[in-house]
């Protein structure tokens, strides 16, 4: 499977479009931005956790 190039990327941008429509846009990247970021935080915060919970349980250990 290979990776993805310009022409489904520009495949993936007309469906948008077709079903948002041009003037709505900005609104759905934001959103879209919003949610990756969300996500990425998320999955920090949830590494970390186990980070500690791991120390913690070491330091008991030790």
């Amino acid at each position: 499977m290979g990776s993805v190039g310009l022409p489904e990327l520009l495949v993936v941008l007309v469906i948008v479009i077709i079903i948002f429509g041009v003037g709505r846009l900005p609104e759905v990247g934001g959103a879209l931005g919003r949610g990756i970021r969300e996500f990425r935080k998320a999955t920090q915060e949830e590494e970390e956790g186990a980070e500690r919970k791991s120390k913690s349980e070491e330091e008991r250990k030790g």
